[in-house]
C-alpha cells in the first residue's frame, strides 16, 4: 500500500495525503488443465456479513449531549469481523481485500471449504487467492490463527486474545503488531505495540503477522471537511472558554490557564489515573512507555 500526494490546485489539496486503494485485479496462477481465475478486490461489502449502524451524534437515550464534538458524518455499515477464528482446521480462501470505514486496517473476505463466509483483519502480505487456516496444529504462517503455546518465540503477531475464547482485543489497528518474547509456566510474555510487556495465557489465540495498511499513519486530511465526513465536529480548547465553561478558561489576553486539566477538573498531561488495585496489574511486567 502506498500514499498519494496532490498538486496544490486548491487549499484542501495542498496538504492532502491519502492511501491508495484501487479496484485491483489479481490473477491467480492456474494449475494444469485449469483456466486463469481473475479475482477482483470488492468495493461493496458481502451483504450477509453486514449490519446497520446507528449514529448517536454524542446524545444519550434522553437526547442530551453527553459527548462533545461528535455529529454528522457519512452513513456507515458494520462489517461483522470474526475475531475468534474458531472454525478450526477448515481451510479458507481469501476472496477479496476490502475497505472498512469503521477501522484503520483493511479486512479480508474468507470463503471456507465448508461453505461459511467470514471477515478477518487483513495482515501485511495477505493476497487474494491465498489459503488461511486456524487451529492448534497449523503452521505459524501469515494469516493463520493458533494458540500462543504453538507459536514460535520471537514471532510477530496481532489480533491477540486476553481470555481464551473471548476474541481478539489487542493489536488490531493498521500497522500494529506485538512480539511473543518468551514463555513462563502457563503464560506467554508479549511485548505490545504501546511498549508494555505483559503475561497472556498460553491458551489464548493470536494471528501471525503484522496488521496491513501501515501507511495509514502517513495520511493527512488536508481540510476540516474531511473530519466532518468522519463525524467529528470542531473541537474547542479549554483556554479559549470562559471560567464558567472550563477550569482553564478566563483571564485577560492569552492566559495559559494554569495546570492542564479536563473540564471536570482532573489533571491532564502526566497524572496517572490507573487504579493500583486493578486486577490485571499482576500480569503487567513493564508499563507502557510515555
Amino acid at each position: 500500500m502506498a500514499v498519494r500526494k496532490f498538486k496544490p490546485t486548491t487549499p484542501g489539496q495542498r496538504h492532502k495525503i491519502i492511501g491508495v486503494f484501487r479496484n485491483e485485479i489479481y490473477t491467480a496462477k492456474p494449475a494444469e488443465g485449469q483456466e486463469t481465475v481473475r479475482k477482483v478486490s470488492k468495493i461493496t461489502p458481502e451483504k450477509s456479513l453486514t449490519a446497520g449502524k446507528r449514529s448517536t451524534g454524542g446524545r444519550n437515550a434522553q437526547g442530551h449531549l453527553t459527548t462533545r464534538y461528535r455529529g454528522g458524518g457519512h452513513k456507515r455499515k458494520l462489517r461483522l469481523i470474526d475475531f475468534k477464528r474458531t472454525n478450526d482446521n477448515v481451510p479458507a480462501t481469501v476472496k477479496s481485500i476490502e475497505y472498512d470505514p469503521n477501522r484503520s486496517a483493511r479486512i479480508a473476505l474468507l470463503y471456507y471449504q465448508d461453505g461459511q463466509k467470514a471477515y478477518m483483519i487483513a495482515p501485511n502480505g495477505l493476497e487474494v487467492g491465498q489459503k488461511v487456516v486456524s487451529g492448534e496444529n497449523v503452521a505459524p504462517e501469515v494469516g493463520n490463527t493458533l494458540p500462543l503455546a504453538k507459536i514460535p518465540v520471537g514471532t510477530l503477531i496481532h489480533c491477540i486474545e486476553l481470555k481464551p475464547g473471548q476474541g481478539a482485543v489487542m493489536a488490531r489497528s493498521a500497522g500494529t503488531f506485538a512480539q511473543l518474547t518468551s514463555r513462563e509456566g502457563d503464560y506467554a510474555i508479549i511485548k505490545l505495540p504501546s511498549g508494555e510487556t505483559r503475561k497472556v495465557l498460553l491458551a489464548c489465540r493470536a494471528t501471525v503477522g503484522v496488521v496491513g495498511n501501515s501507511d495509514h499513519a502517513l495520511e493527512q486530511s488536508g481540510k476540516a471537511g474531511r473530519s466532518r465526513w468522519l463525524g467529528r465536529r470542531p473541537h474547542n480548547r479549554g483556554v479559549v472558554m470562559n471560567p464558567v465553561d472550563h477550569p482553564m478558561g478566563g483571564g485577560e489576553g492569552r492566559q495559559s490557564g494554569g495546570h492542564p486539566r479536563s473540564r471536570t477538573g482532573l489533571y491532564a498531561k502526566g497524572l496517572k489515573t490507573r487504579s493500583p488495585k486493578k486486577h490485571s496489574s499482576k500480569y503487567i511486567i513493564e508499563r507502557r512507555k510515555k
